[in-house]
């Protein structure tokens, strides 16, 4: 029996293999999109996967201004911020929040669904959002999911 078959075979980062991917978020529904965004720069997807390096895809989200809100949280739901200042809560809606900056429904979405610590900080790096059809990664040949 070759014992070294058995071996566990932890990534590092000369190791891994990142691949640039583009998701079309037209008419999809956040929560839905978001977990799968999470897990692909997370790289959970993968057979190699290992917890403590940044092995996950590069994610290029496209037409974020199209993602959909089930129910009637579109205009109930809140993102709360605070500024740092006594009395400095602030709440914004999503619809407030898709009139604004579209990118940012989906990036707040993503980021709550990463580890909060250095490497979720890092990995969150790898999300590229944009609200329109078009996006400058052209040069990284992506694939589309």
């Amino acid at each position: 029996m070759n014992t070294l078959s058995y071996k566990t075979v932890s990534a590092n980062k000369k190791t891994v293999n990142k691949e640039w991917v583009v998701v079309d978020a037209n008419n999809e529904i956040l929560g839905r999109l978001c977990t799968k965004i999470a897990m692909m720069i997370r790289g959970k997807h993968k057979p190699g996967f290992t917890p403590n390096v940044d092995c996950g895809d590069n994610v290029i989200v496209i037409n974020a201004d199209k993602v959909k809100l089930t129910g009637d949280k579109f205009a109930t739901k809140q993102y709360v911020s605070y500024t740092g200042y006594p009395g400095g809560q602030r709440f914004i809606s999503p619809k407030e929040l898709m009139a604004k900056h579209p990118e940012r429904v989906i990036e707040k979405a993503v980021r709550g669904m990463l580890p909060k610590n250095r490497l979720g900080r890092a990995i969150y790096g790898n999300l590229h959002v944009y609200a329109g059809a078009e996006h400058p990664h052209a040069a990284q040949n992506p694939k589309t999911v």
